[in-house]
């Protein structure tokens, strides 16, 4: 390995927004060793920050505390640099120590955006959810647009079990990002588990409008594919469930309408899966799983 292609590697891992921490340590070290980050120029601050993360996050703590040292002194009083010192500060100390430190930093700044989600992480991981979910929801006050923001509520409220909320905050994040079919197939799961199936059936079914095929590619010619295949179990879950306990399908906490061709629905999503996985091989576990979606697909 020479220090050149170390560097791109490097590099690549950057654009990418790779983390893969052991290859960069490994690599990022060896170009440390050959003094070859002196010839980088304005790239190495980017090096060197990369290489402290990872560091960190391999257990080499002298080595993230010499980037940090090279850093500090480049970018005195720098929110980034600032940043990264807390979290070799949560690698080491308590999280009662980490979290008076972004504390502080807030207090001098309270538009440090990766201070103000590191405190929070800091709190859900010590187990203060309900204070997390406070402090995020200030956050997302205070910036709205963060989607990443609106996912982690997101999840915090699932995590109590609270899937109403959880919903609500998801709904943000289609706001922001309608065109993701992930964050809609989220919503979908997430209205289900709430107990919400007309919402829960409309928002699967929009996922499949989003992910299956090519406008000119009919829907008897298209093969679904990644995660339309999870959009119509989720259809087939919902019209069982509603087809088994019809008093589901009318009950809707935001007031969506029933479907009207639920039998047709339910026949169509079985119809999917099984074009799904009729293209598998014939022998083995593939033909074994086959043929057990095939039978809880048939069953009523």
């Amino acid at each position: 390995m020479s220090v050149h292609s170390a560097l791109e590697e490097l590099a690549s891992y950057r654009v990418q927004n790779r983390r893969a921490s052991q290859e960069v340590f490994e690599k990022g070290t060896y170009v440390l060793q050959k003094n070859g980050h002196s010839k980088m120029g304005d790239e190495v601050w980017d090096f060197l920050e990369q290489l402290a993360l990872a560091a960190i996050d391999v257990g080499r703590l002298d080595v993230a505390d010499q980037c940090l040292r090279q850093l500090s002194d480049k970018f005195p009083q720098s929110p980034r640099v600032d940043c990264l010192a807390g979290i070799r500060l949560e690698a080491s100390k308590p999280p009662e120590t980490a979290l008076k430190y972004y504390s502080e930093l807030l207090e001098a700044d309270s538009t440090n955006v990766a201070v103000w989600k590191r405190r929070i992480s800091v709190l859900r991981r010590m187990g203060q959810t309900e204070e997390a979910i406070s402090e995020l929801s200030q956050y997302l006050d205070t910036f709205y647009t963060d989607i990443e923001g609106w996912l982690e509520l997101a999840d915090m409220y699932a995590c109590c079990n609270q899937y109403d909320y959880s919903l609500q905050a998801l709904s943000h994040t289609l706001l922001l990002a309608p065109q993701n079919p992930v964050y809609v197939l989220q919503s979908a799961e997430t209205a289900y588990t709430a107990g919400d199936l007309p919402l829960s059936l409309k928002m699967f079914l929009m996922v499949v409008d989003m992910t299956d095929g090519d406008e000119m590619e009919s829907l008897a010619e298209s093969t679904p594919l990644g995660i339309t295949v999870r959009a119509w179990y989720g259809i087939k879950l919902c019209t069982r469930r509603m087809s088994q306990n019809p008093r589901v399908a009318i009950t809707s906490a935001s007031g969506t309408s029933p479907p009207k061709y639920l039998d047709l629905l339910d026949e169509l999503a079985t119809e999917r899966l099984r074009v799904t996985y009729s293209s598998a091989g014939q022998k083995g576990d593939i033909a074994q799983g086959r043929g057990i979606v095939f039978s809880w697909v048939a069953s009523p």
